[in-house]
């Protein structure tokens, strides 16, 4: 039995800076979660009995992002009681991952509902504070030749001979990018402003967007992975990666993706449930994939995640009229972009996670959510959706306007 996996909706809150000085510190995790599933019950008038499933990825599903968030949230914000919740952690790929499982589920005809995306709330429970043997335990870590992640982006950049100037210089379009997007409205329909408990805004626009930030400015910052790097990790890469004689540390804050909190939904179901609901599909999830990938580095999944997802799909890189790929580090979507030889002008088009942040569970839904926007402003079909993935993976997504 195969069924298409459509999208009905592709809704997120804004990203707020994730410190205790940011403005969706105060709301919680499962309070973010809450707000979109009250605003996706509520534009539909959705009978949630309909619903089977709630996927929510959550990257550190610990302490308020615990005890399975996901069935929380759908108990707390008043869905049908027979509306089931999973939390799943595939690291940064988690909000896409969802967004894949709820597609494979309603494909197999097992549910014919699903609401996926993911939450992070990296202001209150700080990241890596969930612990695991990958960074805790030496022996793991001298085993898998672990290196930090902003370290292998400086090694790709290395590798790929990106300079300092040209990262900067991304870095600097994904601010101006993000900025125009929100000037020109483009983030108006799916953006959900969060309020507090007695209805006091807290934010209705992303937040870490600097729209002055030019090459001269972030050229005074200083790298942030030397000191790392001196350490003993330029030594694991070396010994690697034996065709080049230094790591050029050219990634710092102003070039990385950012901490923010921040929560995103998809509304994934047959066409016979959408039709039951009374909704009207806005695209289907054609192919996805995952993929491991080198672990060191550990940023160069997107890339054969794609083409895994080209392939099973039949089609080529040419087909797909825009690329999110997520700027966990700008060397990573400039050296996707470079792999398929796609030109920057169809990639992260409203900016991406540098400008706006990472809320690491739930970036993979929200790039979904700008993208799906986007191909309806612009009247085109087809999209990737990629991320690299910590511990060397990749995942893809490919969707298309019906």
């Amino acid at each position: 039995m195969t069924e298409v996996a459509y999208i009905y909706d592709a809704i997120r809150t804004p990203r707020g800076k994730g410190k205790k000085d940011g403005s969706l510190h105060q709301a919680s995790p499962i309070w973010l979660v809450r707000t979109l599933l009250k605003e996706m019950q509520q534009r539909h008038n959705l009978d949630t009995s309909l619903v089977d499933d709630i996927v929510l990825g959550c990257v550190t599903p610990v302490g308020e992002q615990g005890s399975d968030i996901a069935r929380i949230a759908a108990i707390d914000a008043e869905w049908h009681e027979s509306v089931a919740g999973l939390t799943l952690s595939r690291f940064c790929a988690s909000g896409l991952e969802s967004i894949n499982l709820a597609a494979t589920k309603v494909m197999s005809g097992m549910e014919d509902l699903v609401v996926a995306g993911g939450v992070e709330s990296m202001s209150r429970v700080p990241m890596g504070s969930d612990g695991g043997a990958w960074y805790m335990d030496p022996r793991v870590n001298v085993s898998t030749q672990f290196a930090p992640q902003g370290v292998g982006a400086d090694a790709i950049a290395t590798l790929r001979g990106f300079t300092r100037e040209d990262v900067d210089a991304f870095a600097t379009e994904s601010h101006r990018r993000a900025a125009a997007a929100w000037e020109n409205g483009y983030y108006d329909k799916s953006v959900v402003p969060v309020t507090d408990i007695n209805g006091l805004l807290l934010l209705d626009k992303d937040e870490t967007i600097r729209p002055n930030t030019s090459v001269e400015t972030l050229a005074k910052l200083n790298p942030s992975f030397a000191m790392p790097g001196k350490m003993g990790f330029d030594s694991v890469i070396l010994d690697k990666y034996t065709t080049i004689e230094e790591v050029n540390h050219v990634h710092h804050a102003g070039n990385s993706s950012g901490i923010v909190d921040g929560s995103a939904l998809c509304l994934v179901g047959s066409k016979a449930a959408g039709e039951k609901a009374g909704l009207k599909p806005r695209a289907k999830i054609t192919m996805a994939s995952v993929i491991g990938s080198e672990p060191t580095i550990m940023l160069t999944g997107p890339t054969p995640a794609c083409q895994k997802a080209l392939d099973k799909a039949g089609m080529t890189a040419a087909d797909i009229d825009l690329w999110e790929i997520n700027e966990a580090f700008a060397a990573v979507p400039m050296n996707t972009a470079a792999d398929f030889g796609v030109s920057l002008d169809k990639v992260n088009v409203n900016g991406g996670a540098i400008a706006m942040g990472h809320p690491l569970g739930a970036t993979g839904a929200m790039l979904v959510t700008t993208v799906l926007d986007e191909l309806e402003r612009r009247d085109l079909n087809t999209a990737m959706i990629t991320l690299c993935v910590g511990g060397g993976m990749g995942i893809a997504t490919i969707i298309e306007r019906v």
